[in-house]
């Protein structure tokens, strides 16, 4: 049956492109202000002590581990009439952007466990709400087009956008949050970017299309099976390890640097945040337009090869400015090298994000982006949620006292120590995971090529046989051997071949 197109005619110019990666606008943004500010608002504004504030982002992970695999079936068995993913991006931008505000609403309440209650509910709620719009939106480029290199093009505007996205929510609060006690601030902030988040967000709704399918025909107990599934995949595996490294080192950066630059070098009421914010955020911007191009000439693998240690340089070079009157320069230097490195990274990621949709259809015989897309949009929040955690916890490990924070007193000097090399040494060792993984990654350009190729053999579209060497690339790609694959048996929880 020939597929109809839901949405506007498919368009691969550049308006399109700026339409599709609009929608990361708001994934790129808003965990930066998250990051950056959360734990801020809840320990320095609110008074929570640092490791139960910690602990809001992991708890709800919990929850994302159940409603993100739900929301990928739902996804992949919806009909629409805009398209099933569109249909839900329209949905999820108004729920997403409703919930960022309320997280950060402020209660007046003595009893500790109201507060943790109140903001681990307001937390989820956000998550949910983003889980209805980033799910559907992760799996929608497979969906819109099938060339590699045109998807490495959609792929690049949308890291174009993550970083102006980075950039806006890096720099703007610095502005809106003058004084980290004061709880309105955190507000007025969250007001603007809801506002900010819903815009961009409808825009991939009006400005994108869809390929119509046949829905899939699971029910919503499969769910959880059927996301787990998604594992048995060799390279996905790989890719989450990329995804996991890649975005919680640079999480890591966003979510320490108001304690680096107000703790550590004492200057957060000398606009030094913001310097900070601008330089990483300007590179990164700088280092989409160096790195887009060079990903189409090299191959996404790449991109992140050589992106990754430019990164890694970066993070190395700031311990040795890590105390009260370092000089700036070399700050916003070294702050410069980890943007412009993390723009590699982040545009040879996310450009291999669309194509786990295809190794997971060749191991299936199902077509199931909104699935694989759900364990791509989990495994972005556990990242979030897990650094976020691990802050809390390594502030209280190095003594970190909320009381001061609340009252703008500093730390103390060990203290102060131990967040410069949290700052440093984490993101550190994240990147190196990060340059380990992808130096064993198994696709590029010549391996997807291979991958639709063999699709379009079991679908009967291509009458050539494989050759044994091709039977072996597809193995060291999917994990399967080549007689296992196509199979909607894979998509249970059984052993993997």
């Amino acid at each position: 049956m020939k597929e109809s197109i839901s949405g506007r005619k498919p368009n691969y110019g550049f308006l399109s492109q700026v339409a599709y990666g609009m929608g990361e606008f708001f994934n790129g943004g808003c965990f930066v202000i998250i990051n950056s500010f959360f734990l801020v608002f809840l320990t320095k504004a609110m008074g929570m002590p640092t490791a139960l504030a910690g602990t809001i982002p992991l708890v709800g992970k919990i929850w994302d581990a159940i409603t993100d695999p739900i929301m990928g079936n739902i996804t992949d068995r919806t009909r629409s009439r805009f398209g099933p993913k569109r249909f839900y991006i329209l949905i999820g931008s108004i729920a997403s952007a409703i919930t960022f505000v309320t997280m950060w609403l402020s209660i007046s309440s003595r009893s500790m466990g109201v507060l943790y209650a109140f903001y681990l509910i307001m937390y989820c709620l956000f998550n949910t709400g983003f889980t209805v719009l980033m799910v559907p939106y992760n799996g929608l480029l497979p969906d819109m087009m099938d060339d590699y290199t045109v998807r490495s093009k959609f792929s690049n505007m949308r890291m174009v956008w993550s970083t102006l996205g980075a950039m806006v929510c890096g720099l703007v609060p610095s502005f809106l949050i003058r004084d980290t006690l004061n709880p309105a601030a955190y507000l007025r902030c969250a007001l603007i970017f809801g506002v900010l988040f819903l815009i961009t967000s409808m825009t991939v709704f009006f400005g994108t299309w869809e390929k119509q399918k046949e829905p899939v025909k699971t029910s919503l107990k499969d769910s959880i099976p059927q996301a787990i599934s998604v594992f048995k995949s060799r390279s996905f595996l790989l890719f989450i390890g990329l995804y996991l490294f890649g975005q919680c080192g640079m999480d890591f950066v966003s979510g320490m640097a108001v304690y680096y630059v107000d703790d550590v070098l004492n200057a957060y009421a000398n606009g030094v945040f913001t310097y900070l914010m601008a330089a990483l955020m300007i590179s990164q911007l700088a280092g989409m337009a160096v790195f887009g191009p060079f990903m189409s000439r090299t191959s996404k693998k790449m991109t992140i090869l050589v992106g990754a240690p430019i990164r890694l340089v970066g993070i190395l070079g700031l311990l040795g400015f890590a105390h009260e009157g370092a000089p700036l320069v070399p700050i916003l230097g070294f702050t410069a090298l980890v943007g412009f490195g993390n723009a590699g990274s982040l545009t040879g990621i996310f450009a291999i994000m669309a194509d786990m949709a295809d190794v997971d259809e060749l191991i299936t015989s199902v077509r199931r982006p909104g699935i694989v897309s759900s364990m791509a949009t989990f495994i972005r929040k556990v990242s979030s949620g897990l650094s976020a955690s691990a802050i809390g916890f390594l502030l209280a490990a190095v003594g970190y006292d909320e009381v001061l924070a609340k009252s703008g007193m500093r730390q103390a000097a060990f203290t102060q120590r131990g967040i410069a090399l949290i700052f440093v040494l984490a993101p550190a060792i994240l990147t190196i995971l990060l340059i380990l993984v992808d130096v064993i990654f198994p696709m590029t350009g010549k391996e997807f090529s291979l991958v639709q190729k063999e699709i379009a053999r079991r679908k009967g579209e291509d009458k050539t046989l494989a050759t044994q060497e091709e039977k072996e690339i597809l193995k060291k790609v999917t994990g399967f051997e080549y007689v296992d694959l196509w199979s909607e048996g894979n998509t249970s929880l059984g052993r993997r071949a």
